[in-house]
């Protein structure tokens, strides 16, 4: 019988320490989850449906590790989560999904439907690409053998969230296990089993041509032979999780965590192409180094800033073209530091520690030891010193302009010339970097560079 994989985000040990997720008032994410879960597991169990608990324990490297080492065909996995927002009065339950994948969409919304159902009170914030995150990818719903989902089942931060929470667990739990269930029968009228499998085959456009050879859907997922990986110039030899298999001989590569390695990948439904590009280089440097100038207009970045926050470009409408300007003077790539901008600031609705009346834009921290964030008397010179302290970094070369960021003598200089030298030192988190490429990728699939 097809099993369910369920998992609590967070608890881990992440970087060395206890990652407690969103901590809020006198509760953290880690355990609300964990006791959400357990009751899940509980409920399923009563009904007679095989479930694995993943291990509270596990970094995300390792749940992921855990779960593709026991699954099997007709298996399916969720991750619950909580989420956390600057404004308290956002609220209500989504379910993220792979972007373009028609087949998963629609189990993120049968398993909202479900959970919602046991909980009208809770608004719905739909079915949710996983690029719409900050880190423009979630390697729970990509990484994964089996059909895997994300759901973030209240929004922590809001009063009447919480309380749903903690005073109706138990309906939540029967809301996650109706929809686990559903999902399971969903997935298995469309999973082929052993010994018999037999995979549709697909045409993939290469950088506005198709290929000899052709691709595999497997469980919705775009499939690629491993020699036309050979070909885009991506060594995976370093690249272990990334997800493979072995049809007929033949060794296929999920096409959709190319993404990691500068490549673009989208799905054409109607005409069954998986189309990749690879536009921008993919070798160190080509693509992460600061110290350089941008590919994208003040339109493109307008663009991008919009659709992720509709109501950016009205509080900062010039904020595009003071990146392109104040990175031109400095030579500091201005899409590289536009991308951390929006991580940093999560597209522009800020959060608790800065206010946008500070015009600080990358989290820059003052001088004299204070307990808020550097403040700048106008969007130009928040700019300007993000600009600043990013080329501390990335160079040795003097600035160009009046010094104004407050932080940028205590940097030592040079240190951090490509993109994911951050991390560990902007951020403490050593991913930081990656989540700058992540949205730097996105920014260039928008603007049609990638």
């Amino acid at each position: 019988m097809a099993r369910i994989f369920i998992s609590a985000q967070h608890g881990g040990i992440e970087g060395g320490r206890r990652d407690p997720g969103a901590i809020v008032g006198n509760t953290t994410e880690a355990a609300e989850m964990i006791q959400l879960r357990d009751l899940v597991v509980a409920e399923l169990r009563s009904r007679n449906q095989p479930v694995l608990s993943v291990p509270d324990d596990l970094s995300l490297e390792q749940t992921l590790s855990w779960i593709n080492a026991r699954a099997q065909p007709g298996d399916a996995a969720l991750e619950i989560a909580a989420n956390a927002y600057g404004n308290p009065s956002v609220r209500g339950a989504s379910v993220f999904y792979i972007l373009n994948n028609v087949q998963r969409k629609s189990h993120a919304e049968l398993v909202l439907l479900a959970y919602l159902r046991r909980i009208p009170q809770l608004p719905s914030r739909g079915a949710i690409p996983d690029t719409a995150t900050a880190t423009g990818s979630l390697a729970f719903c990509r990484r994964l053998s089996i059909p895997s989902l994300i759901m973030e089942v209240v929004v922590l931060t809001n009063p009447d969230d919480r309380a749903i929470l903690q005073n109706r667990r138990r309906d939540l739990a029967l809301g996650i296990a109706d929809g686990l269930v559903a999902l399971s029968r969903a997935v298995n009228n469309t999973t082929p089993t052993p010994p018999d499998v037999t995979y549709d085959a697909i045409d993939i456009n290469v950088n506005g041509g198709i290929y000899g050879e052709r691709g595999i859907i497997v469980n919705g997922n775009a499939y690629i032979p491993i020699d036309l990986v050979d070909r885009l110039g991506v060594n995976l030899a370093d690249a272990p999780d990334v997800v493979r298999l072995t049809y007929r001989g033949v060794v296929y590569v999920k096409a959709i965590e190319l993404r990691d390695f500068n490549i673009s990948v989208s799905w054409d439904a109607n005409t069954r192409t998986v189309t990749l590009r690879s536009a921008i280089g993919n070798c160190p440097g080509a693509f992460d180094r600061i110290m350089g100038f941008g590919n994208t207009s003040e339109v493109q970045l307008l663009i991008f800033l919009k659709s992720n926050n509709e109501s950016a470009v009205t509080v900062f409408p010039d904020l595009p073209r003071l990146y392109r300007e104040e990175g031109a003077i400095e030579r500091v790539n201005h899409d590289i530091a536009f991308a951390q901008m929006c991580v940093e600031t999560d597209f522009l609705r800020f959060g608790r520690d800065v206010l946008p009346t500070q015009n600080n834009f990358a989290g820059l921290g003052s001088a004299g030891g204070e307990t808020v964030s550097a403040s700048f008397p106008s969007a130009r010179i928040g700019v300007r010193a993000h600009i600043q302290h990013l080329k501390a970094y990335a160079s040795t070369e003097p600035l160009v302009q009046e010094l104004v960021d407050p932080r940028f003598r205590f940097v030592t200089r040079g240190v951090a010339p490509l993109v994911g030298q951050l991390g560990g030192r902007w951020r403490a988190d050593p991913n930081y970097g990656g989540s700058i490429l992540a949205v730097l990728r996105r920014l260039y699939e928008s603007a049609g560079l990638l």
